[in-house]
């Protein structure tokens, strides 16, 4: 799942970046809205945590705008305010959730997964295909009842391949969801990271390569 985060202070958006990373999130951070809306423009996400009072551009016209393009994302608003009138007005921007300041970052990723699984079809929060079986929350796999140990991006790649339930996924898509804005879209990495996948899977292969298209679960 990717995500972006815009925070104008810097410590709180890098601490936020650091701890979703840990939970296998590809994240990238905007410091103020114009250039959240830039990343908008030319990246998609699963969903945005939205700083509500933000130089620049203010939050809520960011929010206005990203809804107004139709875009597939969903947008948890963060702010220190605490009314109830705050609350609805930012949800009546089409915000598709609120979380107030100080808020703890477990409460934060429970939402956001909440929130990812909203922006797909529904599928259930533990995802099963086969012999597989992976938990996001508790960040665990099984294949046939055996305990997997996947790094966080393999974990990542593994999650958005059994979401897609079967279907093919590209390369470029696993870029766009697993990684950040900073890879380089010439780079080899997903095919090493579904190389290692698959070699921690073990046989029979349940990772297959669809010539010229990208990779699904068998």
């Amino acid at each position: 799942m990717r995500i972006l985060v815009v925070e104008d202070e810097a410590v709180l958006a890098d601490a936020i970046a650091e701890g979703l990373r840990h939970e296998a999130f590809a994240v990238d951070i905007a410091g103020d809205g114009d250039a959240a809306l830039e990343r908008l423009a030319v990246n998609e996400y699963d969903v945005l945590v939205l700083d509500r009072d933000l130089p620049r551009v203010h939050g809520d016209e960011v929010c206005r705008r990203t809804v107004a393009t139709g875009a597939d994302v969903r947008i948890l608003m963060l702010t220190v305010s605490t009314t109830v009138a705050e609350r609805v007005e930012g949800l009546s921007l089409g915000a598709d959730d609120y979380l107030t300041k100080p808020f703890a970052f477990a409460e934060l990723v429970a939402r956001i997964r909440a929130l990812g699984r909203r922006s797909r079809p529904a599928v259930a929060p533990v995802l099963e295909r086969a012999d597989l079986r992976l938990d996001p929350h508790r960040r665990e796999t099984y294949r046939s009842g055996r305990y997997v140990p996947l790094s966080r991006k393999e974990f990542a790649v593994l999650e958005e391949l059994l979401r897609a339930e079967g279907g093919v996924v590209s390369a470029e898509t696993l870029l766009e969801h697993v990684w950040d804005e900073n890879i380089d879209p010439f780079t080899t990495i997903v095919r090493g990271t579904i190389r290692g996948l698959r070699r921690k899977l073990g046989d029979p292969p349940v990772v297959e390569t669809v010539a010229g298209v990208g990779y699904r679960i068998r």
